[in-house]
């Protein structure tokens, strides 16, 4: 049924730290991941004001003193991340192991880039293991049915988007006919970038027809608008519904080689790389 077993099994001091840093079930643990989340809402924070000008002028070494106290945190974290599990390739590709990478890569880029530390901002990302720490595994398990949801109304969606955008270029450029540069339509792009705020109804009011003609036309935009918002949302619901009837329980045990979480209860494999749960 699986692929032939790894034999690189999580054992030893590698265990004791697998289960510290991936699992939830023991006190080590949980403690373990609010301390985690503390620290990252704080370097989160230390972000948010390092790029108000006001605070930066006045503690900006404070900041830039706090932000590589973090970064190197997360980065013996990381390092300490794929030291206990038994493929660390496949817990760096995962979303959580490129999030945990991406968490501290900016630091070490803006030593040339400068500009770039405001992407720690993704940190925030990784508040996401609150889920794991208040034991909610049943938003776990909501968050994989609208995934699947999702993938499997791609192509609907994409469907629907082409002919969105089919008909905002048309409208526009019926728009661009009728009223011209006289009244701000200056361009065909600039006419459709109209047909989209409209056909959104967001409405910005930058630019707005002034014939009787052009406000009929706009006035049945706004109308197809509203009904067009209805559609993608059908789309999703009605896959959200299939997903939902076949979906089961799930547990909170994390794969010791790929560190995947979210199994089906019952599992004693991981679906993703075929270890013994």
């Amino acid at each position: 049924m699986f692929q032939k077993q790894d034999k690189r099994t999580v054992s030893g001091w590698r265990k004791v730290l697998f289960e510290v840093i991936f699992e939830t079930d023991t006190p080590a643990g949980k403690w373990f991941d609010v301390i985690l989340i503390i620290n990252i809402v704080a370097s989160v924070a230390v972000v948010m004001l390092d790029s108000v000008a006001s605070i930066r002028d006045k503690a900006g070494s404070v900041l830039q003193v706090a932000e590589w106290f973090f970064t190197i945190l997360f980065t013996v974290e990381y390092i300490l991340r794929l030291l206990c599990v038994g493929r660390p390739s496949r817990y760096a590709a995962s979303f959580f192991g490129l999030v945990d990478l991406l968490a501290i890569a900016p630091t070490y880029v803006s030593l040339l880039l400068p500009g770039t530390r405001y992407l720690l901002i993704v940190r925030i990302l990784r508040v996401l293991r609150i889920f794991r720490i208040l034991k909610l595994g049943a938003c776990m398990q909501e968050a994989r049915v609208l995934k699947q949801a999702l993938l499997a109304s791609r192509r609907k969606i994409f469907v629907f988007l082409f002919t969105v955008l089919t008909m905002v270029v048309i409208l526009g450029s019926l728009l661009y006919l009728i009223e011209g540069p006289k009244y701000g339509f200056t361009s065909i792009p600039k006419s459709v970038y109209w047909a989209i705020v409209t056909l959104t109804t967001v409405g910005y009011g930058d630019i707005s027809p002034q014939t009787p003609l052009g406000q009929l036309l706009a006035s049945g935009i706004m109308i197809l608008g509203y009904s067009i918002i209805a559609v993608p949302t059908g789309i999703v619901t009605v896959h959200l519904a299939e997903e939902t009837r076949k979906e089961g329980t799930v547990s909170r045990q994390a794969c010791p080689q790929c560190s995947l979480e979210g199994h089906d209860s019952d599992a004693t494999h991981c679906k993703h790389c075929g270890a013994k749960l």
